[in-house]
């Protein structure tokens, strides 16, 4: 699969909004994922939604012993991703959201996938794994796809991989204006004395800089709820290229986040007030080694 898959769109609007649907999936209840998927996709409809967000594993949960994840894996023509489109007939919104997908490869992954009325559009498998997550999946191999939609290219990571700068970099290099991201944070029951942010708060730290940086937005999709006794940090955030919260965080309850955003601004790379470009001033030259040999 190509980093980047292009199409034919109309003009891309003014404004688009975005919606982050904060759901709390049940585990290792497909069905009732489907329910709540079809319900959070036509309320976003209704709200005048363009690109729409669940959660990571919105179609499973996250929880999974690894039977479970093998016996409860669907392909990308699977009847989770299938209903995704359906909900979306008569629309030219988007939906990106997290499934267990089984590969042509019998290996289970954490993916994303974009799909539109007319079928998927791309699908990413979450190269960075997190904790107990390399007992259910295997880690994809995939450079993180940039798509082009009608509202302008979104570029898609999944979680943990926001926390790599190399990540988001590249996809706002690849042309991203913004990020799509679903998510399932662990609640942290405290931080160390001194550290940059507070309990459940390092995740808006980490993609508020990635926003800032790139000079792009990004839109955390997170859930909310308790699952076979983790709870989750259900902060799902829209964020514009200054760092700005433009919707959330929204804790601890299902919500739909909506924010307009003039994807257009992430076209533009100056810090204000100067002559400076966040993406021309780049001296790649001299970070070669450094980013593949973790040398300076």
């Amino acid at each position: 699969m190509s980093p980047r898959q292009s199409r034919a769109w109309p003009d891309m609007e003014t404004s688009t909004r975005v919606a982050c649907a904060q759901l709390s999936p049940v585990v290792a209840d497909p069905d009732a994922n489907r329910g709540l998927a079809d319900r959070a996709i036509r309320q976003a409809l209704v709200s005048g939604a363009q690109v729409i967000i669940l959660p990571e594993l919105a179609t499973t949960g996250y929880h999974l012993e690894p039977s479970e994840a093998a016996d409860l894996a669907e392909d990308v023509q699977g009847a989770s991703i299938t209903a995704w489109v359906e909900a979306l007939r008569g629309s030219t919104a988007v939906v990106v959201g997290g499934f267990c997908e089984r590969g042509s490869d019998g290996n289970i992954y954490n993916s994303a996938a974009m799909v539109s009325s007319d079928g998927v559009m791309s699908v990413y498998r979450k190269t960075h794994l997190w904790d107990q997550e390399h007992r259910l999946f295997v880690s994809g191999a995939e450079t993180p796809p940039v798509v082009d939609t009608p509202w302008g290219p979104v570029g898609i990571a999944v979680c943990y991989d926001l926390f790599f700068p190399e990540v988001t970099r590249g996809l706002a290099l690849g042309g991203a204006r913004l990020l799509a991201v679903p998510t399932n944070s662990p609640s942290s029951k405290s931080r160390m004395p001194g550290s940059i942010a507070p309990a459940d708060g390092i995740g808006h730290t980490v993609a508020r800089s990635a926003a800032y940086l790139n000079r792009v937005y990004v839109a955390v999709c997170d859930r909310h709820g308790d699952e076979r006794g983790h709870a989750w940090t259900a902060r799902s955030s829209i964020i514009g290229p200054e760092g700005e919260f433009l919707a959330g965080p929204v804790a601890y309850n299902e919500e739909l986040l909506l924010a307009d955003c003039d994807l257009a601004d992430a076209e533009r790379k100056q810090w204000d007030g100067t002559t400076n470009d966040a993406f021309a001033d780049r001296r790649p030259e001299l970070y070669h080694e450094v980013i593949t040999t973790g040398s300076a």
